[in-house]
């Protein structure tokens, strides 16, 4: 409730366990300003004319501003849109969240890929990426559904009555593969 944004319902959601949200949101937060410093670090290539690390370190940087803008928008408030822009990604699912970071932390990795800065930068900011990927993907299921399903012939508890009505589906065999008799 301290930690609510004003105006927003304080009605949970989902069933995102509390300290996975909060991993991503410090991880998030800690990592970019990280990523920031680590890809100014990168940018010190210029003096060996390494241009290649120093877009890397660039690009670092930038990714770094992105995810803290997304992650911790009172750290920008002194730009006008951020909180817009923050309260816009809030909305989104989570495996967009997880698209937009993996894939803000890979280039630097080809670009500079020696280098053990854009190594730990870039990969905080990928670790936050998995850690909404791992949200996106949700509870597994609970051991009365996985027992169910590895018995086979019958449904899990969790699973829509359509599916238990058109066939019985088991983990080994695929009704769409012929196998001779």
């Amino acid at each position: 409730m301290l930690m609510a944004r004003p105006g927003a319902d304080n009605i949970q959601k989902d069933d995102v366990p509390w300290w996975m949200r909060y991993a991503g949101r410090g991880l998030g937060t800690v990592g970019s300003f990280i990523a920031i410093i680590l890809g100014l670090v990168n940018c010190t290539g210029i003096i060996l004319l390494n241009v290649t690390c120093v877009i890397a370190g660039i690009w670092q940087m930038l990714a770094g501003f992105a995810v803290i803008v997304c992650e911790a928008p009172c750290c920008c408030f002194f730009i006008d849109y951020v909180q817009a822009l923050s309260d816009k990604m809030e909305t989104r699912p989570y495996w967009n969240k997880a698209a937009l970071y993996i894939g803000l932390s890979l280039p630097p990795f080809f670009l500079c890929f020696v280098s053990l800065s854009t190594w730990f930068g870039s990969g905080l900011i990928f670790a936050t990426g998995v850690i909404y990927l791992m949200m996106a993907l949700g509870r597994k299921g609970s051991r009365d559904d996985m027992a169910a399903m590895a018995a086979g012939g019958t449904t899990p508890p969790g699973a829509p009555l359509a599916a238990s009505q058109d066939h019985k589906v088991t983990l080994m065999e695929d009704p769409d593969v012929w196998r001779p008799n």
